[in-house]
């Protein structure tokens, strides 16, 4: 009499239920997550290069060349407070910590904040990547700010000041005649350094018989339309008729007309803004 295998008897009503079988599987595969969880557990305490490596996509996420060099140095102020000091845990207590180090520092409201952003935005960064837990980031996103108290006086320029400003750059030579319709855009339109710099003739537009500078690009892609003065589209109008035999377009530019933002303001210029009186 032939007796059946008793192995092949044992695997065939394993098979034959499928409670068993599913129980073994979950087993297998949760044994397998928790290998790769135990390699993916995030960090406590960011070294040098997951700092760098978060710094990184923080400053590829933000547009403005502007926001960039804030965030770049408010970055960099942190992170050298932050590896001076022995392994601290980056958290909502070391976040606290470097507020509280600030405010001793006589830092502007505005300052300490702009800074705490950053540091936020690196938090941030760091628990996309893997590198923080996703637990202290929203800790240190908790980290409340600097309440202003009051208002900060400004520092502007009286008229006499701005007149003087623009006595310094009554040269005849072509580069005067630049500087004086530069300052003068400044003063009487109120534009940043970079938007006078990549500012062409097309820009100037009449619109329902007032001349404006249409559809104006600022920080942060902001899109704006800035009132032109009457003196200041007067000294427009007169570096244009001086350069009409060049083929430039704008203040600073090529051949083309393209701006070239690393030759805004030479430092003739601000030679020119001392002789005038004005600092």
């Amino acid at each position: 009499m032939n007796w059946p295998n008793l192995a092949q008897t044992t695997a065939h009503k394993r098979a034959s239920v499928p409670g068993r079988v599913w129980r073994v599987r979950s087993v297998v595969q949760t044994a397998g997550m928790a290998h790769k969880k135990s390699k993916l557990t995030p960090k406590t305490i960011l070294k040098l290069p997951d700092l760098e490596q978060s710094k990184s996509a923080v400053l590829n996420s933000l547009a403005s060349r502007s926001s960039q060099r804030s965030y770049d140095h408010a970055i960099r102020e942190f992170i050298d407070w932050y590896c001076s000091e022995p392994r601290l845990a980056f958290n909502k207590t070391v976040v606290t910590r470097c507020r509280i180090n600030l405010e001793q520092a006589k830092y502007a409201s505005s300052t300490i904040n702009l800074r705490l952003a950053a540091i936020r935005r690196l938090a941030y960064e760091a628990a996309d990547c893997g590198l923080l837990s996703p637990d202290l980031a929203a800790g240190i996103r908790r980290v409340k700010g600097v309440k202003k108290h009051g208002m900060r006086i400004g520092n502007w320029l009286t008229a006499d000041q701005g007149k003087r400003l623009l006595t310094a750059f009554g040269g005849e030579d072509l580069r005067s005649n630049r500087d004086y319709a530069m300052i003068a855009v400044l003063l009487g339109c109120g534009l940043r350094r970079a938007e006078v710099a990549g500012l062409t003739v097309e820009d100037l537009q009449q619109r329902e018989e007032r001349w404006v500078i249409a559809d104006l690009v600022g920080k942060g892609g902001h899109v704006r339309t800035v009132p032109v003065p009457t003196w200041v589209k007067d000294c427009g109008r007169q570096l244009v008729e001086r350069c009409r035999h060049l083929d430039r377009t704008g203040f600073s530019g090529d051949q083309q007309g393209a701006p070239d933002r690393e030759k805004q303001f030479q430092p003739k210029s601000h030679l020119e803004c001392g002789k005038g009186g004005v600092r």
